[in-house]
C-alpha cells in the first residue's frame, strides 16, 4: 500500500496552527484512520479544544463541543422527538453528536446515565431515539476529555466506557520556546485559518484503503502475545 499524500497535507496544515503538538496530532491522525476514539488528559489551556476543531476544519468536516454537566441528560447529547405546534406533528431534533469530530468536555462530570448514552454511538456511529436508529456522519471521530478522578462532582468511567476508547493521550503544557512562539502568534492562532485538505468522503475512502492493510500471521500472533502479557500483569485490574 502506497503512502497516501493527503494523509501528510492533513498534519503538516493542521501542525501549521498547533504549535509543539506535532507527536499528538500523529496520534489523533491515527485514531482517525483506525476509527477508534480518543481520551485527551490534560490540564486546562494545553489546546485540547483548538486540537479538535483544527482537525475538523482540515478534513472539511463538522465539529461540535459538549460540555458535560452533572444534570445533563442523554437527550441533550443524541437528541429528542418532540411536538412542532406551529406546523403540528411530531419532529425530530438531532443533538450535537451528529457531526465528524465531537470535542466532549470534562465527560466524568457526566453521571453514568448519560455518559451511557455514548456507547451506541462510539460502538456502532449510530444513535436511536424513541426506537428511530439513526447513522452518524462518517468520518465519525470522538475526542474525550476528563477531570482528574476524585475531583468534586466526578463520577468514575465504567469499565465498558473505557472498552470504546482507543488511545490515551497525555496533552502537557508548551515548553518554554514553544510558549515564546505561541505568544507571538497569539493573533494568528487565536482564530486559526485551518484549510481544509480533504473532505468527509475522501477521508472516508482513506479509512477503506486502511482496512484493507494485510497483517501477516507473526504481527497477529505478536499482537495476541502482547495483549495477553498485559491481561496476566498483577497491575492490571482488567484487559
Amino acid at each position: 500500500m502506497k503512502p497516501n499524500p493527503t494523509v501528510k497535507k492533513l498534519l503538516d496544515e493542521v501542525s501549521k496552527h498547533i504549535i509543539g503538538k506535532k507527536e499528538i496530532l500523529k496520534m489523533l491522525l491515527v485514531s482517525l484512520l483506525s476509527e477508534g476514539h480518543s481520551l485527551l488528559e490534560g490540564p486546562p489551556g494545553t489546546g485540547k479544544t483548538l486540537i479538535a476543531k483544527s482537525f475538523a476544519q482540515a478534513i472539511g468536516g463538522t465539529f461540535r463541543r459538549i460540555q458535560m454537566t452533572p444534570d445533563m441528560l442523554p437527550a441533550d447529547i443524541v437528541g429528542t422527538v418532540f411536538y412542532d405546534m406551529p406546523k403540528g406533528g411530531w419532529r425530530l431534533k438531532q443533538g450535537p453528536i451528529f457531526a465528524n469530530v465531537v470535542l466532549i468536555d470534562e465527560l466524568n462530570r457526566a453521571p453514568s446515565k448519560t455518559q451511557a448514552a455514548l456507547l451506541e454511538a462510539m460502538q456502532e456511529r449510530q444513535v436511536t431515539i424513541e426506537g428511530q436508529t439513526l447513522p452518524l456522519p462518517s468520518p465519525f471521530l470522538v475526542l474525550a476529555t476528563q477531570l482528574p478522578y476524585g475531583g468534586e462532582g466526578t463520577y468514575p468511567l465504567t469499565e465498558v466506557q473505557i472498552d470504546r476508547i482507543a488511545y490515551q493521550i497525555q496533552v502537557d503544557y508548551p515548553t518554554t520556546s514553544e510558549e515564546a512562539e505561541i505568544i507571538s502568534r497569539i493573533d494568528e492562532l487565536e482564530k486559526p485559518q485551518v484549510k481544509p485538505i480533504a473532505t468527509p468522503e475522501k477521508i472516508s475512502e482513506i479509512i477503506g484503503e486502511v482496512e484493507k492493510v494485510h497483517v501477516s500471521e507473526p504481527v497477529k500472533s505478536y499482537i495476541v502475545n502482547l495483549v495477553n502479557g498485559f491481561r496476566r500483569a498483577e497491575e492490571m485490574r482488567s484487559g
